[in-house]
């Protein structure tokens, strides 16, 4: 999940450091038979733990392997070895993976669009692709498929399909790690109600041309992720019976309780509308802290060097400069940092002593921020299994009411 800050660009990572894992993990999704009558129709929000092509087709520009190599053979798109969660949960309704909707090379939209953006934040507004972006560019879409569908574009979404549609939406990652860079803890406590708020924004304004179905997740540990355990200053006192910085996960867990809140709100509120919450932080930190009980190793490093083979591959510091990157802050880090994370911000994509590991079977992070294939199965097996929804309905709840 790149980084967005007001009053700057997109922070993302150009590339991002892989690690190949098991497709035959025990832990993969178990192959789930939709219940879907009708082909399901989804439209997503979000960001990097979400995109499945939007950055690359809005910027014209292709991720380079490792990124794609465990499942597509190929960068596809995704900040992943392999498949994204959003990649699982189409696969469990037997529908295609959502088409990016900047993609303008033959697209097809019959299942829906996917609105999200690598760097995406709910704030601040306009910036793209902020949240109020994505809604704006999905009514657009609302306004406009039904419209063309009468003059021969088959491959879009009819008036009828958008109010049995499914709409998710995760986002917010992003906004809490740009508010650590210049806030004090209790300052980004305060600026979390804003956040909130536009989320609130994007449902109302869905609910309005007709949206009913809402799947929402919450945010995930950010004081897991590696690269913020290299990055900031940090005491034995701060830091968990797993490692993870504890001010950052506090921080996730009251956007969490907020965002909680909402959704309760919206559901007396909404009428004939049903908004689930997905706790993704609970997924994701079970994973962190009981990596073993899954077959996979090292949740607090990104990269390993295993049998002392490593890939080295190319970067692009031009295009950092074009888009006017901060390299000392770029997130998809190609360096090998050596203990106790594995993670140098010093050590990126161009720079001397830059590498990426050739193989890294059982990880749970691919870049010191994004996950790899093996773990987003993981937590799609489990979004699947309804345990931590509320209400507590299973994603193929919604296949009767499309």
């Amino acid at each position: 999940m790149g980084v967005v800050k007001e009053g700057c660009y997109l922070l993302f990572p150009f590339f991002t450091l892989e690690v190949i894992l098991f497709l035959s993990h025990p832990l993969l999704p178990l192959a789930v038979h939709s219940q879907c009558s009708r082909n399901p129709v989804i439209f997503n929000f979000g960001d990097s733990n979400s995109d499945t092509g939007g950055y690359v087709d809005g910027l014209g520009l292709d991720f380079v392997p490792p990124n794609g190599r465990t499942y597509f053979h190929k960068p596809a798109g995704r900040l992943s070895d392999g498949r994204l969660m959003i990649d699982f949960l189409c696969e469990s309704l037997n529908t295609g993976y959502l088409t990016p909707y900047l993609n303008s090379l033959g697209p097809n939209f019959t299942n829906g669009a996917n609105f999200a953006v690598i760097g995406s934040s709910t704030l601040p507004r306009y910036v793209p692709f902020s949240l109020y972006v994505q809604v704006s560019q999905f009514l657009r879409f609302r306004s406009r498929s039904p419209a063309l569908m009468p003059n021969g574009y088959k491959e879009l979404v009819g008036d009828g399909e958008f109010e049995n549609a499914l709409y998710t939406i995760y986002i917010g990652q992003n906004d809490l790690a740009a508010s650590f860079d210049s806030l004090t803890y209790s300052q980004v406590i305060d600026k979390i109600p804003s956040f909130i708020t536009v989320i609130k924004y994007a449902i109302w304004s869905i609910y309005g041309r007709g949206g009913k179905n809402f799947w929402v997740h919450n945010t995930g540990p950010l004081g897991c992720l590696p690269q913020k355990l290299a990055s900031f200053p940090r005491s034995a006192s701060e830091l968990d019976e797993h490692g993870c910085f504890m001010p950052l996960n506090n921080a996730a867990k009251a956007f969490n309780a907020q965002l909680h809140t909402l959704c309760e709100q919206l559901n007396s509120q909404l009428i004939n509308a049903t908004i689930v919450y997905v706790d993704i932080y609970s997924i994701k930190y079970d994973l962190i802290a009981n990596a073993s009980n899954y077959g996979m190793v090292s949740p607090d490093r990104f990269c390993e060097s295993i049998n002392g083979m490593l890939w080295l591959w190319g970067s692009s510091v031009q295009l950092q400069r074009q888009y006017h990157l901060r390299s000392n802050r770029i997130l998809g880090m190609c360096g090998y940092g050596g203990p106790p994370y594995n993670y140098n911000a010093n050590i990126t994509c161009g720079r001397t002593g830059y590498s990426v590991c050739h193989e890294g079977s059982k990880l749970v992070s691919s870049d010191g921020v994004h996950y790899t294939e093996a773990a987003n199965a993981v937590f799609a097996s489990k979004i699947l299994s309804s345990n931590y929804s509320t209400p507590r309905v299973n994603f193929n709840f919604f296949c009767n009411k499309m």
